[in-house]
């Protein structure tokens, strides 16, 4: 006879003998139960991450890094000054920005792909008393702090060289926490659509590539079409560097309610589509 997972309202498939069951049930809530088992998942990743902290910091800063130099000080000096600021002081805001995007979206594509499906450490968690809401939450919070990490770099080496006023900069730590959870919540829908690493691709060459050149990361937003300026008010990216360059640069923000709204509402809705097409996906 059958008995009742106590994990799930799902009956268990029942064995006979030492007989490994023919089916793997999953905890069926979305939310995660509490503060406490989330952070747990997000506390064994920092354990994994630790052992290859320095490695792992200079990649995420390396790309960055060449953007802000090579093209600070290379086309800096042909373009000058850029809404009353020189070239690579605009440049280190926009790029702190972009760092954010890049780190909590590989972090949540390749790293929590390979835990979901490679390695299948999302199964191992969720034998435990956990949900995939606490699972996908842990994993997405961990995402989020990587990147904040990036985005601090970026910003005191800025501020160091002089392109950054501080303490004011600092302000700016509260929006990119956001932007990080957002941005790592949309490339968990995207984990959970893929079937194998090279499906990142179109995320990365569709959506990542047209929100870093058309968000305000390299040149004023006021510079494109009205017709692209319009499309650019629909993309995180520029809101987030619409917040991130006026505290860096130390300038008051303009609509600073709005750019954050934005970026809560894409971090809400991204953690709920991800979460339904995640439950899916596991249950199959």
């Amino acid at each position: 006879m059958s008995e009742q997972d106590p994990r799930t309202d799902t009956p268990a498939i029942a064995t006979r003998g030492d007989a490994a069951p023919t089916r793997q049930t999953y905890p069926q809530p979305l939310l995660p139960r509490n503060m406490r088992n989330w952070m747990m998942v997000w506390y064994r990743n920092y354990l994994v991450w630790r052992k290859l902290a320095i490695p792992s910091m200079i990649g995420n800063l390396a790309d960055p890094m060449i953007y802000l130099f090579g093209l600070g000080l290379g086309l800096g000096l042909m373009v000058g000054q850029v809404n009353g600021v020189s070239y690579i002081a605009f440049l280190a805001a926009g790029t702190t920005a972009s760092s954010v995007m890049m780190s909590a979206s590989f972090e949540s594509m390749y790293s929590a792909f390979s835990r979901m499906h490679v390695q299948r450490t999302w199964e191992a968690i969720m034998h435990a008393p956990l949900t995939l809401g606490d699972v996908v939450l842990g994993e997405i919070f961990w995402a989020a702090s990587k990147a904040v990490l990036s985005g601090l770099a970026i910003m005191l080496v800025a501020a160091a060289l002089g392109y950054a006023q501080m303490p004011g900069a600092l302000l700016a730590l509260p929006v990119i926490v956001l932007a990080g959870i957002a941005f790592a919540a949309l490339a968990m829908i995207v984990t959970a659509l893929a079937p194998s690493y090279d499906f990142f691709m179109f995320y990365q060459t569709l959506a990542m590539t047209p929100m870093l050149l058309l968000s305000g990361v390299f040149f004023p937003v006021e510079q494109l079409p009205e017709g692209v300026q319009a499309a650019t008010r629909l993309l995180p990216l520029a809101h987030a560097v619409e917040l991130i360059r006026p505290l860096m640069l130390g300038r008051p923000v303009d609509g600073a309610g709005l750019h954050l709204a934005v970026l809560a509402a894409y971090a809400a809705a991204a953690l709920v589509v991800s979460l339904v097409l995640l439950r899916r996906r596991m249950l199959r």
